[in-house]
């Protein structure tokens, strides 16, 4: 059964941090932070299905994990009910539709980029809407009893962990820098120390708020007034107008098929049509070839990644702003012809995207106990996103416009008022051949989703390998990715040692520039989920670079 362990299989040749993945066969959260867990749980074991518990699992960590999420920040997920199609819920917000490209290029000044954080890098936020689009489609119990767990974490408290404590530490200078945000993050004007107790009396008045009056009362009304002035209050673009014409797409996920599996991922504007053509062109090479892990396999998925990312860059953008050649991007032939230019020994000097012919963030994901899945990503986009707290509300915003927009003309991701930028973010759910699913699973970190995604996939249907032991395996990542804040810059391959020193040498010899990233700083916090449709029982895997676990009951 894929992602379980397989009787006679032969263990990894690195170590392993866990001894294996967690069973159950009732419900299974797999989350980067215990509380985040917790919430999912105990809906679960309280009759919710698993949007329920979604929807409690992501408000708990807006409010306990804000380097990587918020209330102001997107979501993106899909939902595989039982006996039903998958759907795809895509929460990201549009940018400003008063601010103008000539004033972002002044932001940006010198640099020729847009301005990274601060109050014009703050885009519409989706994910509040999109909780109440999950709840509306799927959901079976209220979003004011879903929303006590944050409620909770944020009145009374809850203790930083050591990762917490120190991204609020790496970042101090840039949440120092507007009031309301170090009132909230760096209270007494330091930095907390791990298991200091971080309390958000202002965002418990605001999820209270929400969970009695529904998802609108953040788009329409008082609070979004309020949101809507502190950013204009700090020279931002971001209106109450801009809010309130926000709306949740659901549709039918894209997808493709692998070795017999069919993948589906979140489609545009999100990054997922990277792991599906990276897939398509992986599919190209021998299952036995990738299974081993060893140089060539590690040298065959980067370059067909590097491919994958070329073309995003290209042709990739807002459906609403023109068309993006999906159908061709995602097609076999497409893959076949980019796999051809794909040199077995030796890495390109440069990925460029195939010829056209006309014509930081948290996952989750969540599985019932009748075999509904979610699959689950949100984010402010960077560390903190913006930096900014809008005002009293204790509403932490993002800076995806800042993040994901291009100042160059002709690219397919330039900013333009009104515009979704191309996202990072994406997930995926697996499906076996009869069309029932088997597996969900996703990580944060930037441009290293789809890679990564593409390694642990790889690892589990091509090596055999169980949840655990694929999230655990050694990490790569090309750099630069997508974002424009990182290009130009020369190629490298980001590697972890555990690689052995041998093949991270033949990797340098077929010209990759290797850059080590130590044993386990691979980055990421990968969590997956699988589920024996014949007997249901569940087992799922938690990265071990993160602090979350996955449970089940």
């Amino acid at each position: 059964m894929l992602g379980f362990p397989q009787a006679g299989a032969p263990r990894p040749a690195w170590a392993r941090r866990r001894v294996g993945p967690t069973y159950a066969r009732q419900g299974m959260v797999a989350a980067a932070h215990p509380l985040i867990v917790n919430a999912g749980l105990d809906v679960l074991r309280n009759g919710g299905n698993a949007v329920d518990a979604a929807v409690a699992a992501g408000l708990t960590a807006s409010v306990v994990m804000p380097e990587m999420c918020g209330l102001g920040g997107d979501l993106f997920a899909i939902v595989h009910a039982p006996d039903a199609e998958p759907v795809a819920v895509l929460g990201s917000g549009v940018a400003p539709r008063g601010a103008s490209l000539e004033q972002m290029r002044a932001a940006g000044g010198h640099t020729g980029k847009m301005p990274l954080t601060g109050p014009l890098s703050i885009g519409v936020p989706g994910m509040v809407h999109a909780y109440g689009a999950l709840l509306e489609r799927f959901g079976s119990q209220p979003l004011a009893e879903l929303v006590q767990h944050a409620i909770h974490q944020a009145e009374a408290g809850f203790p930083l962990t050591v990762f917490g404590a120190g991204a609020i530490a790496l970042h101090a200078q840039m949440l120092a820098r507007t009031p309301s945000t170090a009132a909230v993050l760096l209270p007494q004007g330091r930095s907390p120390e791990p298991g200091e107790i971080l309390r958000q009396p202002d965002l418990a008045r605001i999820l209270r708020h929400i969970g009695q009056d529904g998802p609108q009362a953040f788009y329409r009304g008082a609070l979004a007034d309020r949101i809507a002035s502190a950013v204009q209050a700090l020279g931002g673009a971001l209106s109450a107008d801009d809010l309130a014409g926000h709306a949740t797409v659901l549709e039918p996920p894209i997808a493709t098929t692998y070795r017999g599996l069919t993948i589906f991922q979140t489609g545009l504007p999100t990054q997922g049509l990277i792991l599906l053509e990276a897939l398509n062109i992986a599919e190209n090479i021998g299952a036995e070839a990738l299974a081993r892990g060893d140089t060539g396999a590690v040298h065959a998925l980067a370059e067909a990644a590097r491919l994958a990312y070329a073309d995003r860059i290209a042709y990739a953008r807002d459906p609403a702003f023109g068309p993006t050649p999906m159908d061709r991007l995602l097609s076999k032939d497409w893959a076949r012809a980019r796999f051809a230019g794909i040199d077995p020994n030796r890495a390109a000097d440069e990925a460029a995207p195939g010829p056209m012919a006309d014509g930081d963030t948290t996952y989750f994901c969540v599985v019932d106990r009748g075999g509904m899945m979610v699959s689950l990503i949100q984010s402010v986009s960077s560390a903190f996103g913006s930096g900014i707290v809008a005002g009293d509300t204790g509403v932490l915003l993002n800076n995806r416009v800042g993040r994901g927009f291009s100042l160059d003309d002709g690219h397919p991701n330039q900013f333009a008022p009104g515009k979704k930028t191309m996202h990072t973010l994406n997930c995926w759910l697996a499906a076996d051949a009869t069309g029932m699913p088997v597996m969900v699973g996703g990580t944060p970190g930037g441009d290293g989703q789809p890679q990564w995604n593409l390694q642990m996939l790889s690892a589990l249907i091509d090596g055999g390998l169980d949840v655990q032991a694929a999230v655990e395996a050694p990490r790569w990542s090309i750099w630069p990715g997508t974002d424009p804040a990182d290009r130009p810059n020369p190629y490298e391959l980001r590697v972890e040692a555990r690689l052995g020193e041998a093949a991270l040498a033949e990797l340098a010899a077929r010209g990759h520039p290797v850059k080590l990233t130590g044993a386990w700083g691979g980055t990421g916090a990968a969590q997956i989920i699988a589920r024996d449709p014949t007997t249901g029982v569940l087992v799922g895997g938690s990265d071990p670079r993160a602090e979350g676990l996955a449970l089940g009951f």
